[in-house]
């Protein structure tokens, strides 16, 4: 699968991913300091899954319309980073091509898979 990686996005995160064999961009290896409707338009041009930190991202999707090939928004405590690489491969390795065009919501023990409007 082919992952776009938002600035603020773990960096542990993106390591497992690639590690596990799939193509993760990183906007911060790239298109430093990008604003979000570039990150929107690079994911969307390229066919890739957003990983991000960045609640704005929901707002854009949400309430503005902006479409994306998918969306993975992380929201992990300080308490539990540890947890975000091995939650996030679980997440693709249980869902996969699932995930295209949601918006999934990963959170300590809780996924959550939503299709925004179209």
């Amino acid at each position: 699968m082919r992952f776009l990686a938002d600035e603020c996005c773990d960096f542990s995160a993106v390591k497992a991913i690639r590690t596990a064999g799939h193509d993760v961009l990183c906007v911060a290896e790239r298109n430093q300091r990008a604003d979000d409707s570039e990150v929107i338009k690079i994911a969307a041009r390229e066919k890739r899954i957003l990983l991000t930190e960045d609640k704005d991202f929901g707002q854009l999707v949400y309430a503005y319309g902006q479409t994306i090939p998918g969306v993975i928004f992380l929201r992990f405590p300080s308490c539990a980073r540890k947890s975000i690489a091995e939650d996030i491969l679980k997440l693709i390795n249980q869902q996969g091509e699932n995930l295209i065009g949601c918006f999934t919501t990963v959170q300590p023990g809780h996924i959550r898979i939503a299709h925004p409007p179209q």
